[in-house]
Formats: C-alpha cells, structure tokens, sequence
C-alpha cells in the first residue's frame, strides 16, 4: 500500500497567535450556596471566625506539623473528602454511538425538502451537540435553525436564542430590542412570515422604517380623512352620539357588514343604525369610520386601535384584524406593555401581537427570570395551553426557556416548572428524551430522589441509555447502593463500554474494584474529571498532599475546570504554599466571579483577601514584570492569576480585562472570555477602544465582516496597534491570496509602528512571520520571529522551526522546538510540533507525551492511526483513531476514519463516518469529494 497516510498537513496546527480555538467547558461546575453553611451557622460569622484565627502569626510549613494551620484555615470546613464528592449527571443527550445518531441526523437534514422541518432538525443537532461544549458548533447549528425558520414563533424564539448565546446584555448602553446589526437576530425580520434564502447576505432592516418592517400602510400627512369628501348615507348610534359613515365603506370590512348593510336585514332599510350593544365605543366607532375610508390606523392611540381589533373580530373584518395586529405589535417595546398586550392578543387571537409580546420577553432574559410577572405568566400550564392555541406554545420555546433557567439556577422551582412545561410540550421522541432527562437532572439536584428516578426511568423507556446513570444515583442517594451496583453492572455487560458508565459504577463499588473502574473510566474517557479528583482527594487523605497535587495537574493542564482548580487551592492551602494557593483563587474567581469555595460555604473573593496577607505585596510594576516572566514561560495560568490582581486594585481597567480575554480564550474557555471582552467593551474609555473590543466580540461570535468593519473604523478614527492588529487578524482568517498577504503584512506593520508593549508587539511580530512564512519569505520570517524572541515572546521559537524545516535544516527545526519545550509550562503542543522534525521512534515518543500532556489533542491520535495503516495494520488503525472518536468525535478523526473505511473497501463504515462529520461542517470539502466517492 502506498503510504500516504503519514504526511498528515501540519499546516492545520498553525494558528495566527490570538487564541485556541476549541473550547471545553468544566465538567462539574459547583452550585452556589444559598449563604448558609450545612451546620446552620451564617456566612459571615464563620468568615469572621475564620479571619481571626488566619490573622494568628502561626505559619507551618509541611501537612504533618500544620496542625495550627489546618486549624486557622480548613478546620471550619474540613479537608477535602471522597465521601463528599461526586459526579454531576449531565443534563444533555448522550447517545450510546454518537456517531450513527450524527450520521442519521445528516440524512434525515440530505433529504429533508421543508424549510419548516429543517430548521428543527437544526434544533435538533444543536441538543445532540451540546455535550461536546463547542460554542462554535452550538452557534452554527442555532444559525442554520433560524435561518431556516419559516413560521413567525420559531424566528422569535431563535433570534432571541442567538442573541442570548452571546450575551448582548450585559453589554452597556443596548436596548434588548438592538440587533446590533446581526440579521438574524433582528427582531423586526423576526415578525415577517416567511423563508428567505438570501437572508444571511442581506442587509438589515433596522435602520429602515419601522412600520414598513411589518407591513403597517404609511400616508400623507396632508391626506384628507374628513368626512365632508363624501357624503354620508349612514348613522350608527351609540347613546346619545352619532357616528356618520358611508354604507358602502363599512360594507367593504366584512362579508357580515356586507350582509348586514346591503341583504336581507332590517338595518339594509334603516339610515340610523344602533349600535349601543355592540361592545364599542363612540371613539371606537368613529375610528373605524375612518379606518373604512383611509385604510389608517396611525391617526389612533393603541386603547382605540385595541378596541379596533376587538370589533375586527367580531364582524370578521380580517383586513382590519391583520392591520391592527400589526400596527399593535409595532409598538410593543418593554415588560410592562407586553405582559398587558399579550393577554390581549391571546383573547382576540392577534398571532403577531403575541409574537411581539414573546419576543420583548425574550430578549430580555435572562433577567426576565428574576421578573415574577413574566415568570407567572410563562411558568403556568394554562398560558402554555393559551399559547399553543395561538401557535406559539412550542417545544422550541420552552426549550430556550428551561435552557436559559438551567444555566442560572440547577436547583430554582422556576427551572422545575419550566422543564414541566417543556415536557408537556414535547412531541417526538428526542424532544421527550431531552425533557425527561434534563428535568431528573434538575429534581436530581434538588434532592427530590423518588421523582428523579420517575423521569430517569421514563427517558430510559424512550431509549436514552445515559439516563440510567441517573436511576442507579437516585437509587444510590435512597439507600439501594447494591441494586445501583447491579444496575450499572448490567449497563456494562450489555452496550459497549464507556467511560462514565465505569465513573458512575465506582460511585457504588468499594476497595480495589473502586480504583479499577475509575481507572478504566480515565482509560476509555481520560477527559472525565471525577476520577482524577478523587484519585487526588484519596491521596489527601493518605496525607500525600503533593501526590494529590500531581494528580490534580493531570486534568488542569489541558482542562481548566473552576472544581479541579478550587481543589488545587485547597491543597497548596493545606501544604500553607499561600502564593500557589492564591494564584489558583485568582484563577477560580477570573473563570468564575462568584464562586463559593469549601464545599459552598465561603466566597471566594473574600479567601483571595484572607491569604493575601500571608504573601508578599507586589506593586503594579512588579505585577508587571511577573506577568511578563509568565508570558514569556508560556505559563498561562500564572499570567491569568497576575491579571486579577492587578484588577482587584484597577477594576476597571479595559486594557487588562482585554488581556485577560485572550488568555481565557487560550486556554479555551470560552464564556469566561467573552465575559471579560465585555467588561472591557463597557469600561473602554475611547471610542476606538471601543470599536476594537466590540470587533473581537464580533469576530469571536462568527460575525467576520461585521468585525472588520468595526476594525477600519476604529483605525479611521485613531491609528493605534490594536486597531491594525485586528483588522489584519481577521482578514488573515481567510485563504490568503498574494495580495491579501501583501495587504496584512503591511497592516501588522503599522501595528508595530504604534505605541503598545512587549507583550503585544510579541504577538504581531509572531504573526508577521506565519505570515511571511505562508508567502514563502522565509529571510523576512526568520527575522520577524528572532525579534519576537528577543521580546522574550517564547512561542516565536515554534516559528522559527518551521523556517528551518522549509529550509531542510531538521536539526535546528529541532532544536529551536526542544527549546520551546524547555520554557514552556504548556508544552503539549510542542512536543506535538517536534515530533515533525525527528525520525518516527522519536516522533513517536513526543507524540505520546503530548496524548500524555492533553489527551484532547487529536493530531497524535491521527499520526499514529495513519502509521498503522502504512504498516497494513487496519484494523489497529481503526481502533486508533475509534477509542479518540469515543470521548471526542472530532471532524478530522472522522474524515481519517472514513478513508480508512474506503481503502479497506468498506463503504458503508465510510459512508456514516462522513455523514457523521458533515453533519458538524456540511461544507467540509475533503470529505464531500470522499462521501460522493463512496455514494458512486
């Protein structure tokens, strides 16, 4: 066989120095405490006990003589124990072969030919999705759903989803009724009924007339609309007053009036009508005169064009009804109105008008949720009855609903009631899995056993295998630990074996056969954190705390999860290594502002204070300095902890809340990120400023020409580095033709020109020569990356080796990555990197290193996969690159796998391995051309 599997592209490990893309969420993350410890005893007595006793001048230096320390600082909570901690079940689908379901979902969207239905089949994939914790994927699949949308309730829904994902509230100075540009989150397209295909490209409506968004009729001011232009022929009575009208316009309303005023009735005779029973008023009835003769509604304030509406109804005037519908609806623009408007457009069935409603309380979450009106109205069953009635109870909507409720709260009767909701409104067998599941997560966490175990059942009876994690636990928590055990045993027996069924059996096994099944749990899913935190706390209690440490370091360092770093502290804490402790505290608390510590029972910010005192003070030039050593030794975890301490005496600081961003995003997490771009969105104190943080948003959230839009204004209105320094990153996230290289070397140029640090200018200067190096200057890439160097920028050293290795000089390429490897805290990645510049014995050591490092990195699994195919080794191949796909289904593992299958001429295997990575990248081309080569 030829080997051309080896000669794996490298190229798709080199990135424009910003930020890893990928992002992983923390598995686990803690709850917070309702203020009161297990005990009974309040918050701030304890904390004030703890202070006292941490202000003692003991300090001890090991675990065997901190008897006083454990005393000052951990007594009041106790060490960490294993007795205490547990996995959380996760509230998403899990499907025994992840795979096949993806590869379905793909020819279930292939043949799907309704809009409609498409976009819920992309709601569909967003569900099946969410346990990978790509924000990316997540946001591509809610893109594709509303940009498929046809129905008025599911654009509502989705436009204001999206605009949740990325958190417009909490940016300063926008309304919720703001798109900020982004068109599928606009919420006056969001009314129009109907599919656009061109939506994405087309320009939004907002800056247009806001009445000819949704179809209301415009007139001229100095349009007549007396009735001396007709004479009248015509009087409805009501009471005393008389309302002039002409027949033949009140007959064109409705085919009742019609009949009314012209058939068979006693009123066709009549030229005084009374309408004092009818439900309107004198200014009602005049303004519908009006309305019969000018077709307005814009002469009226809302109370009359409601009343309109009302006798809309009731004589079937439709023409009438869908104007007032909308000219109501256009006017909905807070809470307040809404709630009022949407009772009324429920009992009048004005569809658009309760979309409008919706919508205003949906963009406002998730602060709606703290409203008790709004969430009276959408927690009652009966309103969702209502709504369904008027088109608008969906599934989609209680699903935004519960979704947003969970992420504020696991434990709040509002997240109860609302996945009730949900369930009441599920329909096909994913939907009713989803509900069921999630709500035995919620009753789970609110340690009500008995109805978790009802929901876990019934999910289980539906066919989602994972749920059965959930039975065995509620049975675990009612004292049935045996029947557990069997439980998860037979679960074993029966499916192919995962790692959170070996995670979850442990949870009921006990001695050796404890530790064997967590260890096969971290074999088959080394990303699950519960067995390492145990593993750690085990050895905490062996009093092998710098064990523990170790332990702990093995999922810290390609995981940064808030539990696993919160134990670390707890163990430098205990070892009385303040600074360690402190660094890890300030790291909890950046990912994570809130966070109670010790088992939810102190905050975290108030720890940061308490051990502050038992280090040394730095000023802000040492802090300075200090993140510059970090920076330099790739020590990302230190330079984050740095950042917070430089903003706990500067909060408002922009420029430091933008560093923080970046490092948050290399080390792939994501929602910290971007909380932080905010905040230094809010606090900018320019206008170009501004601009730039409000690019990064853009661009981070898939909005590319919006970003560079935002970057040549930002550089139209102040010259500065990171006004340039944007704009050529995001136009370097393209393929770049001669020109375009041309157009952003000579950007980044002018970044480097302007008034920035070391830091920075590090970043450029390393980007100049990927650069340089993509155009085949290797002279001009070289120098780029040595002054890099010479700015202590460390990781120029990886592009220095790549112009080594152009230039067939391997030892040196080998060399200058040895060196990175050196410096580097965060080496993973370069050991992958070296391993392209030695012989394969050699390649295969640091390739395991870097599996060893961070299993998350796929390259290693898909070099080593494509040797064994070279060596004719398939099926070994296969199964390589099978035990990655089983805890991280990933594009190009899948697109390997495929081609493997194809080689071996097996086309079906190849067949659901494309369709199973193009349901996460549908435009992927390698593996289009392989998925048509297998079809034919």
């Amino acid at each position: 066989m030829q080997k051309i599997y080896c000669h794996l592209d490298m190229r798709a490990l080199k990135f424009l120095e910003r930020f890893t893309s990928t992002q992983v969420h923390a598995l686990n993350p803690v709850e917070t405490s309702t203020g009161k410890t297990h005990g009974g005893v309040s918050r701030a007595k304890l904390n004030s006990q703890l202070l006292k006793s941490f202000g003692s001048n003991s300090k001890l230096k090991s675990f065997n003589s901190s008897v006083s320390v454990t005393e000052a600082l951990l007594l009041p909570y106790g060490l960490p124990n294993t007795d205490l901690i547990e996995p959380s079940i996760e509230p998403h689908l899990k499907p025994i072969d992840f795979v096949e379901i993806l590869a379905d979902l793909y020819r279930r969207l292939e043949s799907c030919e309704s809009q409609s239905d498409r976009s819920l089949l992309f709601v569909e994939q967003y569900s099946l999705l969410r346990s990978l914790g790509d924000p990316k994927l997540l946001r591509r699949c809610l893109r594709a759903a509303r940009q498929n949308a046809v129905d008025v309730n599911t654009k509502v829904v989705l436009s204001a989803w999206l605009r949740f994902e990325r958190r417009e509230d909490e940016l300063s100075g926008m309304s919720a009724m703001d798109c900020g540009g982004q068109v599928l989150e606009c919420p006056k397209i969001a009314l129009e009924y109907g599919f656009d295909p061109n939506l994405i490209s087309t320009h939004c409506q907002c800056d247009e007339d806001q009445t000819k968004a949704i179809n209301v009729p415009s007139f001229n001011e100095n349009e007549c609309v007396s009735l001396e232009q007709e004479e009248s022929d015509v009087t409805f009575c009501i009471g005393n007053e008389e309302i002039n009208c002409v027949r033949c316009k009140i007959a064109m309303l409705s085919s009742p009036l019609k009949a009314m005023l012209y058939g068979s009735f006693k009123e066709s005779r009549k030229g005084r009508i009374d309408f004092s029973e009818n439900g309107i008023s004198v200014k009602g009835m005049r303004a519908v005169e009006v309305y019969s003769r000018t077709r307005r509604l814009d002469l009226f304030s809302p109370d009359v064009v409601a009343e309109l509406l009302c006798f809309a109804n009731r004589f079937c005037c439709e023409e009438m009804k869908s104007a007032c519908d909308a000219y109501l609806a256009s006017m909905v623009d807070n809470i307040d109105d809404a709630l009022v408007l949407i009772e009324y457009g429920l009992e009048e069935m004005a569809y658009l008008l309760v979309a409008a409603c919706l919508q205003v309380l949906l963009r406002e979450f998730p602060n709606s949720l703290y409203n008790p009106k709004v969430m009276k109205f959408l927690c009652s069953s009966k309103t969702r009855e209502r709504l369904a009635m008027a088109g608008h109870g969906s599934f989609l909507l209680y699903y935004f609903l519960s979704h947003v409720a969970m992420e504020e709260s696991m434990v709040s009767t509002t997240t109860v009631m609302l996945l009730e909701r949900l369930e009441e409104c599920a329909t096909q067998r994913w939907q009713k899995t989803l509900a069921l599941h999630q709500l035995g997560c919620v009753l789970l966490e609110r340690r009500e056993f008995k109805d978790a175990q009802y929901r876990f059942l019934a999910a289980v009876e539906a066919g989602h295998v994972y749920s059965v994690a959930g039975v065995a636990r509620t049975k675990y928590k009612q004292g049935q630990q045996y029947s557990a055990y069997t439980l998860m045993s037979s679960i074993i027996s029966e499916y192919k074996p995962a790692g959170w069924m070996y995670q979850e059996r442990s949870l009921y096994n006990i001695g050796k056969e404890k530790i064997s099944d967590l260890s096969t749990a971290t074999e088959l899913d080394p990303i699950l954190s519960f067995p390492y935190k145990y593993r750690a706390i085990a050895k905490v209690e062996e009093k092998q705390i710098s064990g523990a440490i170790i332990e702990i370091d093995k999922t810290i360092r390609f995981k940064l999860s808030p539990d696993c770093i919160e134990l670390r502290a707890w163990f430098f804490l205990a070892l009385a290594d303040y600074e360690s402790a402190l660094r890890d505290i300030c790291v909890l608390l950046t990912l994570e502002p809130n966070y109670m510590m010790f088992h939810g029972k102190t905050r975290g910010d108030y720890l940061v204070e308490l051990v502050s005192h038992r280090v040394k003070q730095m000023t802000e030039a040492d802090c300075w300095m200090h993140l510059y050593d970090q920076w330099s030794s790739v020590d990302d975890i230190g330079s984050l902890a740095i950042i917070h301490q430089m903003l706990r005496n500067d909060p408002g600081k922009s420029l430091l809340l933008f560093r923080q961003s970046l490092l948050l995003l290399r080390l792939n997490c994501q929602k910290a990120a971007m909380r932080s771009l905010r905040l230094a969105r809010n606090n900018s104190s320019s206008d170009h400023e501004r601009l730039v943080y409000e690019g990064w948003i853009l661009y981070d959230t898939g909005n590319r020409e919006q970003a560079l839009s935002k970057a040549e204004k930002s550089v139209h209105t102040r010259r500065s580095f990171e006004a340039f320094f944007l704009k050529a990153y995001v136009l370097a996230d393209t393929s770049l033709d001669p020109e375009s290289s041309s157009h952003v070397i000579q950007l980044l140029e002018e970044a480097l020109k302007c008034p920035s640090d070391g830091l920075r200018k590090g970043q450029a200067l390393n980007n100049l020569g990927s650069i340089y190096v993509d155009c085949g200057k290797l002279e001009e890439a070289a120098n780029s990356y040595l002054s890099a160097l010479d700015i202590k920028h460390t990781r120029a050293h990886q592009g220095l080796a790549r112009v080594y290795h152009l230039k067939n000089q391997r030892k040196a390429a080998y060399e200058e990555m040895t060196k990175l490897i050196e410096k580097a805290q965060n080496n993973a990645s370069a050991y992958e990197k070296r391993s392209e510049y030695c012989d394969p014995e050699m390649a295969k050591k640091d390739l395991d290193m870097a599996t060893n490092l961070d299993p998350l990195r796929t390259y290693p699994y898909r070099y080593r996969a494509a040797v064994l195919m070279d060596e004719q080794k398939e099926s070994e191949a296969v199964e390589e690159l099978t035990k990655a796909i089983a805890f991280k289904p990933d594009l190009q593992m899948l697109h390997l796998r495929a081609a493997f299958h194809e080689s071996s001429g097996d086309l079906n295997s190849a067949l659901q391995d494309c369709q199973a990575a193009l349901c996460m990248d549908p435009n992927h081309t390698d593996t289009l051309d392989l998925y048509n080569r297998a079809r034919d």
